[in-house]
C-alpha cells in the first residue's frame, strides 16, 4: 500500500511540474544584461563609513567572480551597504553580485551577502535530525514536507498569477498536502480518513471565519507591506490580490490544525481498539476530553507565531505609548487579531469534528468487523462459542 502512495505522490509532482511549466508569465522587469552571481572579495580599496560600519556607508572593492557567465573575472565594483542591502566586505568574504555589461565593461554592484552554504547546512542536519529521531517515519515526514513545499511553490502560486480564486485555490492544496501528508504518516487507514476530514473541516471552517470577520470589520486584503508590488503584479497578470489575505490563512493554520486532527484520531482509534464495547457516545466524549487538552497548547502555539511576527509594530506600539483605541484600530493589528483568532477557531472546531467522525466511524467499522467474524464463525461470536 505504501508503493502505491509513493506512486500517488509521483503521479501527482509530475502533473504539477507539467503545469507549473506551462504557466507563462508577463516578464515584469527589462532584459538589461544584469546577472546575479556568487564572487569573493580580493580587496577592500576604499570606504567611507558611518560610525556603526557594518550597517552603513560605502565601499570599494576588488571582486572574483565565481559562478555565472562571467566566471573567473576579476573587476570593481561598490558595496552600499544598508540595513536591508549591500555587504560589509572584509578579504575573502564571499558575497552576491549584481553585475551588468555596457560596451564589454562589467560593472558589479555588491547586493548582498552569500547565505547559500550556511542555508544548505541547515537543512540537511534539519534532514538528518528527523531521518535519525524519526526512523522510517521520519524519512515519510520529509517526503510529505517536500511534497507540501511543492505543492505551495508550483501549483498555489501559479493558481493565483492565473486568476483562480485565492480561497478555491487554498482549498485545493490544503486537500491535496492534508491527504499525502496523513496518508504517509498514517497509512491508509480509518484513522487517516478520519484526521484528513478533521483537517480540511477545521481549516475551511478558519477561512469562513477569516472571511465573515474581514467583511464585518472592513479589511479587504489591500492594506498591507508589498501591497503595492502586488497591484503592479496584477495589472499584468490575473492575479487577486484581495483574496490573498484570507486564502494565507489557510495555509498557514494547515500544520496546527493537522496537528490536533491526527491526534484526537490516534487516540481515538488506540481507545477503540482496547475497548472496542464503547459506544458512539463515550467515545465521542473520550475525543473532547483528549481533544480539550490539546486546544490550550497549540491555540498557545499559533498565536505565539503570529505575536512573533508582528513583534517589529508592538515595539514601535510600546515604545510610543499608543492609547488603546488607535492600537485595537490599526489595519495591521487588526490583520494579526483575524488571522491568530480565526485561525486558533479553526483548530477548536477541528477537535469536535474529528472526535464526532472518528466515533461514528470506528464503531461502525467494529462492528462490521463483528458480524463478519460472527458469520464466519457459523452464526456465532468467538466469545459466544466459548460459553
Amino acid at each position: 500500500m505504501l508503493k502505491r502512495i509513493y506512486l500517488s505522490v509521483a503521479i501527482l509532482v509530475i502533473a504539477v511540474v507539467i503545469f507549473y511549466n506551462s504557466v507563462e508569465r508577463t516578464p515584469l522587469v527589462a532584459d538589461d544584461n544584469t546577472e546575479f552571481a556568487k564572487a569573493v572579495v580580493l580587496q577592500v580599496l576604499n570606504e567611507d563609513l558611518l560610525d556603526d560600519g557594518e550597517y552603513a556607508g560605502t565601499q570599494e572593492v576588488t571582486l572574483r567572480i565565481t559562478s555565472g557567465t562571467y566566471k573567473g573575472e576579476v573587476v570593481e565594483g561598490t558595496s552600499m551597504n544598508g540595513y536591508l542591502y549591500g555587504a560589509y566586505c572584509t578579504e575573502g568574504q564571499k558575497v552576491i553580485v549584481r553585475l551588468s555589461v555596457y560596451e564589454e565593461s562589467i560593472s558589479a554592484t555588491v547586493y548582498n551577502y552569500d547565505r547559500e552554504l550556511p542555508i544548505a547546512i541547515l537543512v540537511l542536519i534539519f534532514l538528518a535530525l528527523m531521518w535519525i529521531v524519526g526512523g522510517k517515519r521520519g524519512i515519510h515526514s520529509i517526503v510529505a514536507l517536500v511534497f507540501t513545499f511543492l505543492i505551495v511553490l508550483m501549483l498555489y502560486l501559479p493558481m493565483l498569477y492565473l486568476g483562480f480564486s485565492p480561497f478555491f485555490a487554498a482549498v485545493i492544496c490544503v486537500g491535496l498536502i492534508t491527504v499525502i501528508s496523513i496518508l504517509l504518516i498514517g497509512g491508509v487507514s480509518t484513522k487517516s480518513l478520519c484526521a484528513i476530514i478533521g483537517t480540511v473541516s477545521g481549516v475551511v471552517a478558519a477561512g469562513l471565519i477569516a472571511l465573515i470577520f474581514g467583511t464585518v470589520a472592513h479589511i479587504d486584503g489591500y492594506k498591507f507591506s508589498n501591497v503595492e508590488t502586488l497591484i503592479y503584479v496584477q495589472q499584468n497578470s490575473n492575479l487577486n490580490v484581495s483574496g490573498i489575505l484570507f486564502s494565507s490563512i489557510l495555509i498557514s493554520a494547515l500544520g496546527a490544525v493537522m496537528d490536533v486532527a491526527m491526534s484526537v484520531s490516534s487516540s481515538l482509534t488506540e481507545i477503540h481498539e482496547k475497548t472496542p464495547e464503547l459506544p458512539v457516545r463515550e467515545l465521542f466524549r473520550s475525543g473532547m476530553r483528549i481533544g480539550r487538552d490539546m486546544i490550550g497548547t497549540m491555540s498557545n502555539t499559533l498565536i505565539l507565531a503570529y505575536v512573533g511576527n508582528s513583534a517589529n509594530i508592538l515595539i514601535v506600539i510600546y515604545a510610543y505609548s499608543y492609547p488603546l483605541h488607535q492600537v485595537l484600530n490599526m489595519y495591521d493589528i487588526g490583520i494579526q487579531i483575524m488571522q491568530g483568532l480565526s485561525g486558533t477557531m479553526g483548530i477548536i472546531l477541528t477537535v469536535p469534528i474529528v472526535s464526532a467522525v472518528s466515533a461514528a466511524m470506528l464503531v461502525r467499522e467494529g462492528k462490521k468487523k463483528t458480524a463478519i467474524a460472527k458469520a464466519a464463525a457459523g452464526g456465532k461470536t468467538l466469545d459466544e462459542k466459548r460459553k
